[in-house]
């Protein structure tokens, strides 16, 4: 496969503003940053909304109905609604954006697992808003939960509107669960798997990990019948990336995921790591994705179906 999907996971809900100046929080700044990743080749924008006095995640869907028009307007993007939210909202929060504007595509999480970020706290001596410290140091306590229920819940609530899954697998297990749902009816090819590297209370940054999840999915689901991501956490975002694009899987980069570019520099914004690895895989042989060709290698149902 020469095509690559690049997935650009503008702002999630794990960073904080104090961690870096290029996080986008603001509606206008979700936009912007949101219309310059597709410029750069981006075809799919993986969103979550932030509270525009503080940044702290919301699932508020008036917050959402500030930037999704205007993203809709000035590109063509497949938009993925996040239905993980944050670790510390309850499933009908999560559920809000993506019941409301009925996207192409939303993420489902597909297990539950610890959700860890404290580490990030030992060097940071002043935070800039005040929720901040308490977020991420507690979240040696947090459980991101996603049981066999709240998946059921989100694959019915959202199937009838035609929206398709990024399934998000941060551990081996979640592919059994996935493949629970598969083997159901409940999830239908072709489906587009993520893999997720290197979260804490998630499968470790390790490439042999990267090579046994493929082959585990390819035993699970046969080679043919699902689409692949991969997504890798912090300074491991762009060499698994590199790897995956090497054995024919698609990417995702973003804020979201990792706040620097390199070791030790920190990203000015989202488009520059879609830039990054617009190079990285040309460098293969291998060209971006368009959306209209993302469309199609993942079923969607089209952007004239949403309500945004």
């Amino acid at each position: 496969m020469t095509k690559a999907i690049i997935t650009c996971a503008v702002t999630g809900g794990a960073h904080t503003p104090t961690m870096s100046a290029a996080l986008p929080v603001t509606p206008e700044e979700i936009a912007e940053q949101s219309i310059a990743a597709v410029e750069a080749g981006a075809a799919i924008l993986h969103l979550h909304a932030r509270m525009p006095e503080d940044g702290r995640p919301t699932g508020d869907p008036e917050v959402y109905r500030k930037f999704l028009p205007v993203i809709r307007q000035r590109t063509d993007a497949v938009v993925n609604i996040t239905t993980g939210g944050s670790a510390t909202m309850p499933l009908a929060e999560r559920l809000k954006a993506a019941t409301t504007f009925l996207p192409e595509m939303c993420s489902l999480n597909m297990g539950t697992i610890n959700f860890a970020m404290f580490p990030a706290s030992r060097r940071i001596d002043q935070w800039k808003h005040s929720w901040e410290r308490d977020y991420i140091v507690n979240s040696d306590d947090f459980i991101f939960r996603n049981t066999f229920r709240d998946i059921a819940t989100i694959l019915e609530t959202m199937s009838d509107a035609g929206t398709r899954f990024e399934h998000e697998c941060y551990d081996v297990g979640h592919l059994y669960n996935l493949a629970h749902f598969v083997d159901s009816g409940a999830v239908k090819p072709p489906f587009f798997i993520q893999m997720i590297f290197g979260i804490l209370g998630g499968i470790g940054p390790d490439l042999e990990n990267l090579m046994f999840m493929k082959a585990t999915a390819d035993r699970l689901f046969g080679a043919d019948t699902y689409q692949w991501s991969v997504l890798a956490a912090g300074k491991h975002q762009m060499p698994f990336l590199t790897q995956a694009a090497l054995m024919g899987g698609h990417v995702r980069v973003g804020l979201e995921d990792s706040l620097f570019i390199e070791r030790g520099e920190l990203a000015t914004s989202n488009a520059q790591q879609v830039a990054k690895i617009v190079r990285i895989l040309k460098e293969m042989g291998r060209e971006p994705a368009t959306p209209a060709e993302a469309r199609e290698m993942l079923g969607l149902k089209g952007g004239d179906r949403v309500e945004f």
